[in-house]
């Protein structure tokens, strides 16, 4: 495997735009791609109206925004001059976004026309330039919303005659030798959304970006003709690490959805792309699974007969995977699937469907790939190895189960906590270690097994070690359920959950029932509920009371339930 000069965005970019120049690069699924010259092009460009707007390296410029080709444009602008970036989760709170803007010290940001609200009434502080992400114009200060077209246009002249003396920069520009950014220097700083309410600045080198990028291509390569589905916020490392900056690296493509997610959106969209690599979160393909497949299976008393002999269950899964590969576009040859646990069933059905699907570990902190495996060399509740070049440990190990803390060493790890010095030393041991907060286990063939958060691990009544994940899978694998969360109170074990309306309406008609004759059906569907997770669970992990949740989770864009909220410490 060919290797970078150095381990920089800067020496990925000048490789890929020279080498892959004719290759299709970033666009819209509804829309044209641009060719890597272009991409390197626009780069250069942008470089120069940031240099041109007071932007200089080592300043910070947030990017809040969407997904688009223009994000992938502007980031690499601002990390090849060596400035640093600053992504925003575009679900972030008002509040959240003004308070990075200024935790950060940003000089600049870059914003999309939709969330320019959440930044409309920003005192500007020590932002020096605006840019619109759309259409990377510039916006000036102090413009509302509803005249932000208006006043685009009016600023358009002065804006083209901007460009015109960026570009004739970008092309006779040469670097000094005293500006080359070093692998050690400041790539981004990506504020996290965590399950526990705390939002830190994790800063990433560009080293850390580069080897953990080059370590998962070592295991699953990337190839010139693969095109990449981006369904992942850019702004959250491992889209970015491995959706964005792993294609680039190797000559592939990616497209952009227009809108969110959703199943209307995406299979059409499939269908037109074919798309041979997509990273997702667990709840994309549970969702599948539970919406389109599981159904099928439970139609019927025979049905459910029949799936339940293990033989016959193997060829059905077999004959529902293909069609699940069609609905994929038929070409999909890596699923990758991350940010939380997978549920067993819904994994169950992935091995004897043969799709093509793998686990990854990692974290924010770990730029983020840890450990991962290849499609159809899975492992049924395991993660996969340890990537090359990375090293972890299991802290304290349990002597009879060989569960412990897992910490990590390696290339990728953070430089540390933004402005955050007491923190970012609590997470490193002694030993230059970082701690995950992970529980879990490497089994003899060297796959890791991710068991629960530390934080989150509850004790039983003799001091045994539940691990609320554990159970919360076990929930949502039940016909009813959407979404679960186990904690503790006054010792005993409870959980809320979130069901699915539309299924209980489908069996029990419960639209048309009164109001008090449809608690009761829900009420005993609790109660069965109950019966039938504390039937598989040890004796000291059963639930004392299930509560019915009434609205979805709130949750992080990984699409993990905000604990903090609904857990009273």
């Amino acid at each position: 495997m060919e290797k970078l000069p150095n381990l920089t965005i800067e020496a990925l970019f000048e490789h890929s735009v020279v080498l892959y120049k004719t290759n299709p690069c970033l666009g819209w699924v509804d829309g044209d791609l641009f060719d890597y010259g272009s991409f390197g092009d626009q780069v250069r460009t942008l470089r120069e109206l940031l240099r041109a707007g007071g932007v200089s390296p080592g300043d910070r410029v947030a990017l809040l925004s969407e997904n688009m080709p223009n994000w992938g444009i502007a980031y690499f602008a601002v990390t090849t001059m060596g400035a640093v970036a600053v992504p925003i989760l575009p679900e972030f709170h008002p509040d959240a976004v003004r308070h990075i803007l200024r935790h950060a010290e940003c000089t600049a940001l870059f914003v999309s026309e939709r969330l320019y609200p959440k930044v409309e009434e920003f005192e500007r502080e020590t932002l020096q330039l605006m840019l619109l992400m759309d259409d990377l114009h510039t916006i000036p200060p102090d413009t509302p919303k509803d005249r932000l077209r208006r006043a685009l246009q009016a600023s358009g002249k002065e804006f083209g005659r901007l460009r015109e003396a960026a570009e004739a920069a970008a092309r006779k520009l040469r670097r000094e030798p005293d500006d080359e950014i070093k692998p050690d220097d400041l790539a981004c700083i990506i504020y996290t959304s965590g399950t526990t309410g705390n939002s830190k600045g994790v800063m990433l080198t560009h080293r850390n970006l580069v080897f953990d990028m080059e370590s998962a291509a070592e295991i699953v390569p990337v190839y010139q003709n693969d095109r990449f589905l981006s369904i992942l916020p850019m702004s959250h490392t491992y889209e970015c690490t491995l959706g964005f900056l792993l294609p680039l690296r190797w000559g592939a493509s990616i497209r952009y959805l227009r809108k969110p997610p959703t199943a209307a959106v995406l299979v059409p969209a499939m269908a037109e792309i074919k798309p041979t690599v997509i990273l997702s979160v667990p709840l994309v393909i549970e969702k599948i699974y539970k919406m389109r497949v599981q159904p099928k299976f439970q139609a019927n008393a025979l049905m459910r007969t029949l799936y339940g002999i293990p033989a016959v269950r193997r060829v059905l899964n077999r004959i529902a995977g293909k069609k699940l590969m069609e609905t994929f576009g038929g070409q999909l040859r890596f699923f990758g699937v991350g940010g939380a646990a997978l549920s067993a069933e819904t994994e169950r059905f992935l091995i004897e469907a043969n799709f093509p699907y793998a686990i990854g570990y990692g974290l924010t902190e770990t730029a983020p790939l840890v450990a991962g495996g290849t499609p159809f060399h899975t492992k049924l509740g395991a993660v996969g190895p340890v990537f090359p070049g990375m090293a972890m440990r299991v802290d304290l190990p349990d002597p009879k189960t060989g569960e412990g803390e897992l910490q990590v060493k390696g290339d990728n790890v953070m430089q540390g906590y933004y402005k955050a010095p007491e923190i970012t030393r609590e997470v490193f041991t002694g030993d230059g270690w970082f701690r995950t907060g992970d529980l879990g286990f490497i089994d003899e063939d060297g796959y890791v097994h991710i068991r629960g958060r530390l934080k989150t691990m509850l004790l039983g009544p003799a001091g045994e070690n539940i691990y609320p994940e554990e159970i919360e899978q076990i929930l949502n694998e039940q016909p009813f359920v959407l979404e679960s969360l186990v904690f503790q109170e006054e010792n005993k074990l409870v959980a809320r959950v979130y069901l699915d309306y539309d299924k209980l309406d489908e069996r029990f008609g419960t639209r048309n029932l009164p109001e008090s004759e449809m608690r009761r059906k829900v009420e005993d569907q609790l109660k069965q509920l109950q019966r039938a997770v504390n039937g598989k669970v040890s004796s000291f992990a059963r639930l004392n009371r299930i509560i019915e949740q009434t609205e979805p989770f709130e949750k992080t864009p990984t699409m993990k339930i905000k604990r903090y909220l609904y857990v009273h410490q």
